[in-house]
Order: C-alpha cells, then sequence, then structure tokens
C-alpha cells in the first residue's frame, strides 16, 4: 500500500485492518468458547464490525475509483473514463 494524500482514506485503510483482525479474533473466541459463555454479546459486536468494515470498504473504494488511471488500454475501457479528471502527474505531484 503506498500512502495516501487524504488522510481520512488513510485513516479508513488503518480501521479496515484493525477491524478485520478484531473481527477474525471474536468468530475465532466465538467458535472456541462458546456464544453463551460470553453472554450473547459477541453477534452483536460481529454485527458492529461488519458494519464499520464495510463503511470503510465503501469509501476506499470510491476513493479509489477517482484517483485510479485505466489500467486496460482497449477502446472500450477508454471510452468510459472521465478524462477531465485525470491528471497525468498522479495524484502525488
Amino acid at each position: 500500500m503506498s500512502g495516501d494524500s487524504d488522510s481520512k482514506i488513510a485513516w479508513h485503510r488503518v480501521q479496515l485492518k484493525k477491524n478485520r483482525d478484531t473481527l477474525k479474533s471474536l468468530e475465532t473466541a466465538r467458535f472456541t468458547i462458546g456464544e453463551i459463555a460470553r453472554g450473547g454479546r459477541t453477534q452483536n459486536s460481529i454485527a458492529e464490525l461488519k458494519r464499520k468494515i464495510a463503511e470503510s470498504e465503501r469509501c476506499i473504494a470510491a476513493y479509489d475509483r477517482q484517483i485510479r488511471r485505466p489500467l486496460a488500454t482497449d477502446l472500450r475501457s477508454l471510452t468510459s473514463v472521465q478524462w477531465s479528471s485525470w491528471n497525468a502527474r498522479g495524484s502525488g505531484g
């Protein structure tokens, strides 16, 4: 991952990694320890983490669609690009 010029996107990338790691550990613990032993709060925590993960993924995807240059060079994919928003020097310089 390269450095992001937008601090909001950088924050979302960090949160995404953190929330995915937390979700993985919660789901592992749910099957290891059991849902009843944890008092049923695990299900609510998992649902909240999945919501946060989806929100971060949407934000990052929208940002990537705005700044990414087209990778394909066939005529069909190039005609769908909005060239007015494309910067030849990239977003960093």
